[in-house]
């Protein structure tokens, strides 16, 4: 998926031409999905991000339908479905007028925008100048001293609020906007939330101490003003689940009993497998038989048997492997471009059925090019796994651990998973004598990839 693209009209006379580029080079200064790049850092699986904005336009806590109704235009018609796009930036418009009557001016450029980038797309340049008057008119009206565009709060927060929603490794950027909106509108609730939950999206991309401690304090601050915020209760039960033991397992209960919102329930599942398994899969369950096509509670559920399976007895072992493997498998047929779910899968199969797992890796590796950063290292790993595991190829095992562990901007947690699998290769090779490639593993170890530009 392009970031920031435009559409130069190729074929068309001299002079529409020129008309196409002064009206291209006014779209770019607008305030709207299509310029913010929210896909710029890695490639995006569009139908996940879908099914995570229609839980937001559902369940969202804040005032900010409208924002996630206009990303989910911007997504429509980058997979083409312009009409359905058009349709969700009416939609946006309705619920906008509903949810700020006193402010609508102030929150619609974002709308708008999206209108004349649409059509746009659509060669339809009478209406893209239709919407860019409108922008002109609320600019000027608003005393701006740019054209098409104007610096508010709410505008910054409509740009948190989307960077979330494409990903919590967003979340430094995402809190950079909230931070910004603050400074215009301090006592904001909706504005301190977003910026507790950016901080502990940073948090959970890094593992620093000083962001757990700053989204700690921000989401306590926030709860103050808005103690119903179920998102912020089960974020802040990860944040004291190592060190307030009983106040996380207050507030996840808090959340199962009262929140609507399967990502909150699926959250406060994740926490309780760590300790409370048998709980995490009847929360599990129970949220699928409310929302069977949400991909992610599969996987999750998936994921709860796989740690059942370490404690299974000889006779426990078919029935919860086999759970395991239907879990995995609706998770695909829900979301058939899950690396994660398949990355699962191919691993349960790799003793039973080693021939099909490795075809499973072979097709995954195919999509290393499009996939997330996250994600190529995630096939890094599971691959080189399989090669050292099923195959005995360590040389070539370590191959894919090193490509893995040498991708930049990438997630910690694989990172790590790869760091310690390199570690004991290491180990292995000095155990036999293979000093040099034991030195060549601990140089690769050196190469940290924060470090590189």
């Amino acid at each position: 998926m392009a970031a920031c693209r435009g559409v130069w009209q190729e074929g068309l006379p001299e002079g529409r031409r020129m008309g196409t580029k002064y009206l291209w080079e006014k779209l770019q200064t607008l305030q709207c999905h299509f310029n913010w790049c929210l896909e710029r850092k890695d490639e995006v699986v569009i139908g996940h991000v879908l099914k995570m904005v229609a839980l937001k336009v559902e369940h969202t806590a804040y005032h900010n339908h409208s924002v996630y109704l206009a990303m989910r235009a911007y997504l429509q018609q980058v997979q083409g479905n312009y009409l359905e796009a058009l349709d969700s930036l009416r939609e946006a418009e309705t619920r906008l007028q509903q949810d700020h009557p006193d402010n609508f001016s102030r929150q619609v450029l974002l709308i708008y925008g999206n209108y004349a980038w649409i059509y746009y797309h659509l060669v339809n340049y009478e209406m893209v100048e239709l919407y860019l008057g409108r922008i002109s008119e609320i600019c000027q009206s608003l005393s701006s001293p740019e054209p098409y565009s104007v610096q508010f709060p709410e505008i910054d927060a409509q740009k948190g609020w989307s960077l979330l929603a494409f990903g919590f490794r967003n979340g430094e950027e995402a809190a950079e906007c909230f931070q910004t909106a603050l400074r215009g509108d301090p006592s904001n609730p909706d504005f301190q939330a977003g910026l507790a939950i950016s901080v502990f999206a940073s948090w959970t991309h890094s593992f620093k101490f000083h962001l757990r401690e700053e989204a700690r304090r921000l989401m306590e601050q926030a709860l103050c003003c808005q103690p119903q915020n179920y998102e912020v209760k089960v974020h802040l039960a990860d944040l004291l689940s190592d060190n307030d033991w009983r106040r996380s397992m207050d507030l996840r209960m808090e959340v199962a009993r009262n929140s609507l919102n399967p990502e909150d329930l699926r959250n406060a599942a994740r926490l309780w497998k760590k300790n409370l398994l048998p709980r995490a899969i009847n929360t599990l369950r129970e949220v699928i038989a409310l929302d069977p096509d949400f991909h992610l509670l599969h996987y999750d559920l998936g994921v709860c048997y796989k740690m059942q399976l370490e404690e299974a007895t000889s006779e426990e072992r078919g029935e919860i492997l086999a759970a395991a493997i239907e879990s995995f498998q609706r998770a695909v047929e829900t979301h058939p471009q899950s690396i994660f779910s398949r990355l699962e899968l191919a691993q349960l199969y790799g003793k039973k059925a080693p021939l099909h797992a490795e075809e499973m890796y072979q097709n995954l590796l195919e999509e290393l090019p499009t996939a997330s950063k996250r994600c190529q290292q995630a096939i890094y790993l599971h691959w080189g796994d399989f090669l050292l595991h099923r195959k005995g190829l360590r040389q070539e095992a370590l191959e894919m651990y090193q490509a893995g562990y040498l991708i930049t901007g990438s997630h910690v947690k694989e990172r790590r998973q790869l760091e310690a699998r390199l570690m004991k290769l290491a180990e292995k090779f000095e155990e036999d004598s293979e000093m040099d490639q034991a030195e060549a593993v601990f140089e690769t170890l050196r190469m940290r990839p924060e470090f590189q530009k």
